[in-house]
């Protein structure tokens, strides 16, 4: 009788709901054991509407119970601490856990370095960012509102700017829906003096001349040095902010280095084609947790954890039955940049690259994704 292969999957988000679902549909008979903090997903990319009440967190909280007994799940309730054993043993805050094949999904971390980050929000962080921002908005009559992002100078792809332009444009017309725009001034702030350009150079035009349409000023191209809870100060000087809204670089969670695992400059785990860890057999490693072979413009979103997860699935599968893996993830970028009621679609291939206007369809298909997406995990 052939022994059931054991498969774990460190994580509960984007990269690592598909991977346990490619992994139990190329292997019926596997133990497939996923191990993250908590048993619910979190729908990240809808965060942008809880400001404006659009969303509320348990439209975008989703308990995992249904899934792990749909796909005949071990769910694991603990905190991933490191890897042991050539990556055969996950070490958690009070197990440790065998397995035959491994895939790491885990996601990365913020880099929080800057001084005075503290009075700056990052939304990206989950839920109770987003209500922070729903609930300073709610309390401000006048003030300025400041936006932005930064990357990883040792990892140009480990960063999140669409949120932010999201985030941005979002607001701005929340504040005019509520007649309030005039009372709030609206500040744009990065370090790049061309912010955005993974989105291709058109695309970055086009953000701009939207900003300064919609009357947002812009302080770009200028280090940033840090934060108080009433200013932003870079090396091109300072201005007044009293709501910041800031999304730092990204980096790799910190028992990564504590594990013998290969990382990248930028603190990811380093990785081939294939989305095998390098140099570690059955080692698997999709989306933000890992630093991948590709363009500069290699998105940190959930779309290309999603593809990156199954081909780490595919891969392992194909290797644990003696084959060669040769499955390789194909790099996309798909990004709609919502504002409450419309949307810009964004597409980015090795091949072509585009940008539509805002246009109500684009909003309306944002939606559409959300509730397919979730509709599998309910």
């Amino acid at each position: 009788m052939t022994r059931k292969l054991s498969y774990t999957v460190i994580g509960a988000g984007f990269a690592a709901i598909t991977a346990a679902m490619q992994l139990r549909a190329r292997d019926q008979q596997a133990q497939i054991t996923m191990i993250a903090p908590k048993a619910e997903f979190i729908y990240l990319p809808s965060l942008i509407w809880i400001p404006s009440g659009k969303r509320s967190a348990d439209d975008l909280r989703i308990p995992l119970d249904r899934f792990i007994k749909r796909h005949h799940i071990n769910f694991i309730t603990n905190t991933a601490t490191g890897i042991g054993n050539g990556g055969r043993t996950v070490l958690t805050d009070n197990k440790k856990v065998q397995n035959d094949g491994l895939i790491i999904a885990c996601g990365g971390r913020f880099i929080k370095k800057l001084p005075g980050i503290e009075h700056a929000i990052t939304p990206c962080e989950g839920i109770a960012s987003a209500e922070a921002i729903r609930d300073r908005l709610n309390a401000m009559d006048v003030g300025t509102i400041a936006f932005g992002f930064a990357g990883n100078p040792k990892e140009p792809a480990a960063m999140r700017g669409g949120p932010m332009f999201e985030f941005l444009f979002g607001i701005d017309r929340q504040l005019r829906k509520e007649s309030r725009r005039d009372d709030f001034k609206l500040v744009f702030f990065c370090p790049a003096p061309r912010p955005g350009a993974r989105l291709g150079e058109a695309a970055v035009d086009r953000l701009l001349d939207r900003m300064k349409a919609q009357d947002i000023d812009l302080h770009i191209g200028h280090k940033i040095k840090g934060f108080t809870d009433k200013k932003v100060t870079t090396e091109g000087g300072e201005f007044a902010a009293d709501l910041i809204i800031f999304m730092p670089g990204m980096t790799g969670n910190s028992w990564f280095a504590q594990s013998d695992l290969p990382l990248s400059p930028g603190g990811m785990i380093k990785a081939n084609k294939y989305c095998r860890v390098e140099g570690m057999k059955g080692t698997y490693v999709a989306g933000d947790a890992g630093s991948f072979p590709g363009p500069g413009w290699m998105p940190k979103q959930a779309h290309m954890a999603d593809l990156q997860a199954k081909t780490a699935a595919i891969n392992l599968v194909d290797e644990l039955a003696g084959k060669t893996p040769v499955e390789e993830f194909r790099t996309e970028l798909v990004c709609l940049i919502d504002s409450m009621d419309k949307g810009a679609l964004v597409y980015r291939t090795k091949k072509r690259q585009f940008m539509l206007p805002p246009l109500r369809i684009g909003h309306w298909a944002k939606q559409a994704f959300e509730r397919q997406y979730l509709k599998k995990l309910r």
